[in-house]
């Protein structure tokens, strides 16, 4: 059976030929874009390098959105410790040379509105240069408000956006790998915990323990906020772990905000057989911005000049 392909998408046009938005010099140099220097995927990154990388994330995710004026800062901010540990702890392979490489892991974004942390991760290894992270939302931009794969932005491996089904097509790709190419490459999937509320959730769990997809790492953001409240307002989602264990997955709960912990459960799921890994991460919407923090508010908003301005000075 011939194994279809991925082609790279031309990276100098927009929807229908014209030219991409291009940020002004003026605008790069506000925020250091032009003389920066991708940070490298690797093992022996400390927790402390790590954490660097995360802040950087999150900076990068504040000057996105107020220069888009538009997005979503809550999720984005509270995740970008686990961008970190999976892009540059040496937990997933690929290479920003050659995106497409057939051997890479795959990451889907099942969650696709938390996007602006995902491309700030895929900037800060290197996949484009970061001054196009100042384009997020604009006319024919490749950084749409939830990631598309036809826009070929490198390191986007699935449109996504409509909640539920990104762990569907996750879910697809393992099997695949796992059953048909039989090859070792593993595949990783982030959902919001107001996510696993969708039906579609736990159907792609039945079957990824079904088939024993040992090849899928599920990592679900437990931030208990969602964009009408609390999460245990808006539909009781606890214990969360006991669910996927019953669903016959391996489960790991810990502080998604602690690089430590993260690392400590990548590692982990690493080493199980025969069954997938739900890793239940406990972080804290709005994470590192002392007005944003643990405020389902801000799940869907971005900030002002002048909040982003607050927000930079408090992520270093």
């Amino acid at each position: 059976m011939a194994r279809l392909t991925h082609k790279t998408y031309p990276l100098a046009t927009g929807f229908h030929g014209s030219s991409r938005p291009t940020p002004s010099p003026e605008l790069m140099a506000k925020y250091g874009y032009a003389d920066f220097k991708p940070f490298s995927n690797s093992a022996d990154h400390s927790d402390a390098a790590l954490l660097e990388i995360a802040q950087s994330i999150r900076r990068d995710i504040i000057r996105e959105l107020v220069e888009a004026k538009s997005g979503h800062s809550g999720g984005p901010l509270g995740s970008a410790d686990i961008f970190a540990t999976l892009y540059f702890g040496g937990f997933m392979r690929y290479d920003v040379n050659n995106p497409w490489w057939e051997g890479r892991d795959r990451f889907v974004l099942s969650a696709g509105h938390m996007c602006p942390v995902l491309y700030a991760t895929l900037a800060n290894a290197g996949f484009f240069p970061k001054s196009e992270l100042l384009t997020l939302r604009k006319f024919n931009s490749r950084l749409q408000g939830h990631p598309g794969r036809d826009m070929g932005l490198p390191g986007i491996e699935s449109s996504t956006g409509s909640l539920g089904q990104g762990l569907g097509i996750a879910v697809g790709m393992a099997l695949a790998d796992k059953l048909v190419d039989k090859n070792d490459r593993r595949v990783f999937s982030l959902t919001g915990d107001g996510e696993i509320s969708e039906g579609e959730i736990w159907e792609a769990a039945m079957i990824a323990a079904h088939w024993e997809l040992d090849n899928l790492c599920m990592i679900v953001d437990r931030n208990n906020c969602q964009i009408d409240g609390r999460t245990e307002d808006v539909m009781k989602l606890n214990p969360v772990g006991d669910k996927f264990k019953a669903f016959n997955f391996h489960v790991i709960e810990c502080n998604g905000n602690s690089i430590a912990e993260l690392r400590h459960a990548f590692a982990e799921a690493r080493e199980v057989k025969g069954r997938p890994t739900c890793i239940v991460a406990e972080t804290y919407m709005g994470r590192g911005v002392s007005f944003m923090e643990d405020d389902y508010r801000w799940h869907g908003k971005p900030p002002t000049p002048e909040q982003a301005e607050v927000a930079l000075t408090e992520l270093v």
